[in-house]
């Protein structure tokens, strides 16, 4: 019998559900390859200028007959600088948009660039190196905000991957450039050359990248700068992320600084040429970086993260070898761990922080540079006191430090779940 006939009544919704459809980018969609390669160029320069005298240290020590404790001071100032304006200028990125900040970061930052090779003594290139870090600032914490709100989250670790991957192809080939350019030409020419590479990379950044579609421009206001800050570092999850990028970084910058003092001793002394060229293993970081989505896939954040840290820790033991292949692999492994555990800890920020995503960037980009200059200059300090073991000492600390704070987290993670299940 038909409804008619009993005198019932229908109401008919008209109306089709309309499907949410999510605007951001993913891979293969419109955009996503523009943006990606942009910021992996912004990658590719902030650390090319942010390392750029790394490579050559042991010819600036000697062009102004001082230490490696105190040329060190090349890169710690420009990371510290860095450390110091991160989050400020994520403030400012919340206000004045992540892409505006982004290229007045890097337009300022390569033309201090230009301006290091003329540095008549250490303490001016000093100076001007704390400057381009302070520059740079704009760059890291605004990169992953603007990966947060533009690109949907299953493709965010895969975006950040990217962008890190960025990082270590510029961390290398900066190296590489400036050890063979240096061989030939001294480290003034080598770091000219950096700077106009990055100013290639800073041009093709702000032509390739997208306008962003999502950013809501916050407030300036101190107060509500703040409370952001303050809401962050009480997130017990965030605090652990922070502490953890700090310690990779002190591994990282340690090494790094003081490599080329090892291989220019005996049982190695390489030339600044080849020295430069030990460089080519951040390719390792590069693929590490890009695939920390698939590592998060398989064992989830904390194990990621344990898998970087002993892979650090065994990179750093099989160092000691007073054999060219072996410390080679241990610089393969060192770098593969650190560029992971990186981009894990990174990406854990981005999607932990609902709201101020550039301040929770910020101060992961904070510790994680405070830890590049703790390392620099505590690792160039160990060298001097105790040779490689000193440094290599250092860095076994840190890591000890990274797989404690994820112990720690574990144990608060089955916590929460027992609480949830009681």
């Amino acid at each position: 019998m038909s409804p008619a006939s009993t005198g019932a009544s229908i109401t008919v919704d008209a109306t089709p559900a309309v499907p949410v459809v999510d605007s951001r980018m993913a891979p293969g969609g419109p955009g996503y390859r523009r943006m990606s390669f942009a910021l992996f160029l912004a990658g590719v320069a902030t650390f090319a200028l942010l390392y750029s005298t790394q490579a050559l240290l042991p010819l600036i020590s000697g062009e102004f007959g001082v230490a490696a404790s105190e040329a060190s001071w090349t890169v710690a100032a420009a990371t510290g600088g860095l450390a110091l304006f991160v989050l400020p200028m994520s403030a400012l990125s919340e206000r004045f948009g992540r892409r505006t900040v982004m290229t007045g970061s890097l337009a300022v930052a390569v033309t201090v660039g230009l301006v290091v090779p003329f540095a008549p003594n250490l303490t001016a290139l000093v100076v001007l190196r704390a400057v381009q870090g302070a520059a740079l600032a704009g760059l890291p914490a605004s990169a992953t905000a603007y990966l947060a709100e533009e690109v949907r989250p299953r493709a965010l670790i895969t975006a950040i991957g990217l962008f890190v991957a960025g990082n270590s192809v510029g961390g290398m080939s900066g190296r590489v450039i400036t050890g063979w350019v240096a061989q030939e030409w001294g480290w003034r020419v080598a770091v000219g050359v950096i700077g106009v590479i990055a100013v290639a990379c800073a041009v093709a950044f702000r032509l390739l990248l997208p306008a962003p579609r999502h950013f809501k421009a916050g407030s300036l206001r101190p107060r509500v700068l703040a409370r952001t800050v303050r809401d962050h570092l009480a997130n017990p999850l965030l605090r652990r992320l922070y502490a953890i990028g700090a310690l990779f970084m002190t591994v990282f910058g340690g090494v790094y600084t003081v490599i080329g003092y090892r291989l220019t001793e005996a049982p190695f002394s390489l030339p600044q040429g080849i020295i430069g060229s030990i460089f080519l293993v951040y390719l390792v970081g590069t693929v590490s970086a890009s695939t920390a989505g698939r590592l998060v896939g398989r064992l989830g954040r904390r194990g990621a993260l344990y898998a970087a840290g002993g892979t650090t820790a065994a990179g750093l033991l099989l160092s000691l070898a007073d054999s060219l292949p072996l410390v080679l692999l241990g610089l393969v492994l060192i770098t593969g761990g650190f560029f992971a555990g990186h981009a894990v800890a990174s990406s854990a920020v981005s999607k932990t922080a609902t709201a101020g995503r550039a301040q929770a960037a910020a101060l992961y980009q904070s510790a994680y540079y405070v830890g590049s200059s703790a390392g620099s200059t505590i690792g160039a300090i160990a060298f001097h006191a105790g040779g490689w073991g000193g440094t290599v000492g250092v860095g076994l600390l840190a890591v000890l430090g990274v797989v404690t704070i994820t112990v720690l987290g574990t144990r608060a993670a089955r916590a929460q779940q027992r609480l949830a299940t009681a």
